[in-house]
């Protein structure tokens, strides 16, 4: 048994040596496999970029919509990027037959856990395809009130800009499956302005004041019909509405503009614009 157990010793010391005498070898080796595969990411991150820089002015020059350039370059990065860390990983004796064996008998599993973003992809491949929307309309989502400038729109969200100059990410799944009010599509927008006059103040006068305003303004499209109208008798006021076109481009600053003015002219028409207010009738007891 003593001999049995020497022997046994002598082999393990053996095969610790045997070990220690190959480890600088196969240090070597694997620093020579890292240092290889960081020369393959870095040389692969260029490729990747060299190949979407060239879509993008394949597309650019065959006049592609904005958006499915965007979308496309973010397809091809993730699908280039995937098969990057594959070809890495296989440097280190990963099968790589073995792993999409794997992934397809977990293909159940995997769909169950993504289906989110599947459902994202497929919603942009549809707003891609149907158009509901382009890159720099002004869209507004019924379901939850999101409204702002198209920015992006990528492989699972779309970026707007809203006017306080804040980011909203949605996901296209949520934008295709919901009904998206564009405003910028037909080029032109319609504006509505209130405006209040007291009772006493000629509503006829009043209306000539304002188309004025109106006809005077070079962002007010002519063409198109300059309505001012009563459209509601309020308990302070008569509410007029002022109603004329301008191009998205100008109509904010339009709006802001002519709402400014429209106040000047009244004023210098001498037609006032009253104060919230209530008249309280107090009864005399006769007792």
């Amino acid at each position: 048994m003593e001999l049995e157990q020497i022997a046994i010793e002598e082999m393990n010391m053996g095969v610790l040596q045997t070990y220690l005498q190959q480890l600088p070898d196969k240090a070597l080796r694997f620093g020579v496999r890292v240092l290889l595969a960081l020369l393959v990411f870095l040389i692969g991150t260029q490729i990747i970029k060299l190949v979407r820089k060239i879509l993008r002015r394949s597309l650019q020059r065959g006049n592609a919509d904005v958006g499915v350039m965007q979308f496309l370059d973010s397809f091809i990065k993730a699908v280039m990027y995937v098969l990057l860390v594959f070809m890495i990983a296989s440097g280190f004796g990963l099968d790589a037959a073995s792993v999409v064996a794997l992934l397809g008998s977990a293909g159940v599993a995997i769909g169950l856990a993504v289906q989110g973003s599947l459902s994202n992809f497929a919603g942009g491949v549809l707003i891609l395809l149907l158009k509901p929307f382009r890159v720099d309309d002004y869209i507004k989502m019924d379901n939850d009130g999101h409204e702002g400038t198209v920015r992006e729109i990528q492989l699972f969200y779309t970026k707007l800009a809203t006017p306080d100059n804040h980011v909203v990410i949605i996901p296209n799944g949520s934008l295709a499956n919901t009904s998206i009010l564009n405003m910028s599509m037909l080029g032109e927008r319609r504006m509505d302005i209130t405006v209040g006059i007291s009772y006493e103040a000629d509503i006829r006068t009043a209306r000539e004041v304002i188309l004025k305003v109106l006809d005077a303004d070079e962002a007010v499209i002519k063409e198109k019909d300059r309505l001012v109208f009563v459209q509601e008798l309020a308990d302070s006021s008569v509410n007029l509405n002022v109603r004329c076109f301008a191009a998205n481009e100008q109509y904010w600053e339009c709006k802001w503009r002519i709402t400014e003015q429209i106040k000047y002219a009244l004023d210098a028409a001498g037609i006032s614009i009253p104060y919230p207010q209530m008249d309280v009738h107090i009864g005399r007891d006769t007792d």
